[in-house]
């Protein structure tokens, strides 16, 4: 295969591992570890959306690169080199980056927003994923919603992932997309 599609692929996997990595890090590790914070509530808010304001970027940034490059690829092949099976896959993984991108947009906003509710962010909570008794209303619903936003794009993350393998399988059983695959640049 040529140098730039395997460049474009390697950028494409390390880009949904970036992310997957990340969200399933700060969901079963960050998140819970913050009732550990001991000084306040609002501290634990306060790391809470320092931390994922910041690995928000990595996370645009390697969702970014990935989505491009499975869009550039698919833009540069007709799809007549693959079977059905394999074009319904690619369908689905179509569907899925654009919900990815969508759902992953509404997550950064809603993790602005929350962590507009108080100076420095420091909205008190629980730990990551549960409000305080003393969390105002309007935090306590924009922190629920990006938890749940969060837990979108970790399965829609996983997904791709799966489609991924299961794409690169049907690959190797291709003889049209053998010869395709070198043609690429």
């Amino acid at each position: 295969m040529a140098k730039l599609s395997t460049a474009a692929w390697i950028a494409h996997d390390l880009g949904l591992a970036a992310s997957f990595g990340g969200l399933l890090f700060g969901r079963t590790a960050m998140n819970p570890s913050l009732q550990h914070i001991e000084s306040s509530k609002a501290d634990r808010g306060r790391v809470l959306n320092k931390t994922w304001n910041r690995y928000n970027t990595v996370n645009v940034v390697s969702f970014g690169v990935a989505t491009a490059g499975w869009f550039a690829g698919r833009a540069a092949l007709s799809g007549r080199s693959i079977d059905d099976d394999a074009q319904n896959l690619s369908r689905i993984k179509d569907v899925l980056y654009i919900a990815g991108a969508v759902s992953g947009l509404a997550s950064v906003i809603s993790g602005a927003r929350l962590a507009s509710q108080a100076p420095d962010g420091a909205v008190p909570i629980e730990d990551g994923s549960t409000p305080a008794v003393e969390t105002p209303e309007e935090a306590a619903k924009l922190l629920r919603t990006v938890n749940t936003l969060g837990s979108v794009n970790l399965a829609i993350t996983a997904s791709l992932i799966g489609l991924t393998t299961a794409l690169a399988m049907k690959a190797n059983e291709s003889t049209g997309w053998a010869v395709t695959s070198r043609l690429l640049p």
